[in-house]
């Protein structure tokens, strides 16, 4: 599995699998062990998902099994808005460990920019240096946001997993942090499925002279950039394709093609928009 190393030197896979909307329990555990077999090794959640109990029992059977050992996953959660703050962070971040069955998060993230995300990161910062997570980061920080805590903190943020596609390159938010030395991960790296990526005309042809899909053509494009990616899909074929990304890059000429499919603003979540953040501040998870 390709990897990128986090600043304070953890390895982090570049493809990892994600667990968006299963709110199938059963359903989740027998995509997590499909995915296994299909070699993904980071598997993210978060505790608004709702599944990670189911992450965590289909993980745990497989190590139990001997199929994978807990030193070869990477395992990501993160901390819903309601519990930022710096005492019940702390609690959230335990009762995460218990429902994956875990004694330790590879990376543990401030899943919105929302409520008293200070006060929380103080704590993650404590728990990071008691070792109970290797590293620790953010989702869905924009680049003032991201600069801010960064340059606020004792430990800066080592992620900051956001949207980012061949429909939103998310190019100011990429360049901040890479001034800052955050690794950016991708979430909806296909974009949800949405604006008919799967048969994008661009992405065919690009994908058609590597013998690709589109698909690949789009992963292989975040992957070049150096950007992590979270990929989501409950079918075996699906998530081999996803995986056959690593023996190709694109060239310069694909990467400029793809350039000119940036929109410059998001489809799926607009977060200068009043509204989402009224929306998450409300949400309340199982």
């Amino acid at each position: 599995m390709y990897s990128v190393t986090l600043r304070n030197g953890v390895k982090m896979p570049l493809l990892g699998y994600g667990v968006l909307q299963m709110k199938d329990q059963e359903e989740c555990g027998k995509c997590v062990l499909k995915a296994l077999q299909a070699g993904y090794r980071m598997f993210d959640t978060a505790a608004a998902f709702g599944n990670e109990r189911a992450v965590g029992t289909a993980l745990k059977s497989a190590m139990d099994k001997g199929i994978v050992r807990r030193e070869d996953l990477f395992i990501i959660t993160k901390l819903w808005l309601k519990d930022a703050g710096e005492k019940s962070a702390e609690r959230s971040f335990n009762e995460s460990l218990e429902r994956l069955q875990t004694d330790y998060i590879d990376l543990y993230l401030i899943h919105q920019p929302y409520n008293d995300y200070y006060g929380a990161w103080r704590t993650l910062e404590k728990i990071c240096q008691r070792g109970r997570t290797r590293a620790i980061g953010v989702s869905n920080f924009s680049p003032e946001r991201l600069m801010d805590l960064c340059l606020n903190s004792e430990i800066p943020p080592m992620v900051n997993q956001i949207e980012t596609h061949p429909f939103y390159h998310q190019k100011e938010a990429l360049r901040t942090m890479h001034e800052l030395g955050v690794q950016p991960q991708a979430w909806a790296p296909l974009c949800e499925g949405l604006k008919n990526i799967f048969t994008n005309k661009t992405l065919e042809k690009i994908g058609k002279k590597y013998g690709k899909s589109a698909a690949q053509a789009a992963l292989r494009w975040n992957i070049d950039r150096q950007v992590s990616a979270v990929v989501r899909s409950a079918d075996p074929d699906h998530m081999a394709e996803d995986q056959d990304i690593w023996n190709f890059t694109l060239s310069e000429a694909d990467r400029k093609a793809i350039d000119a499919l940036d929109l410059g603003y998001s489809e799926i979540l607009d977060y200068g928009n009043a509204c989402i953040a009224k929306m998450f501040i409300q949400k309340r998870y199982p």
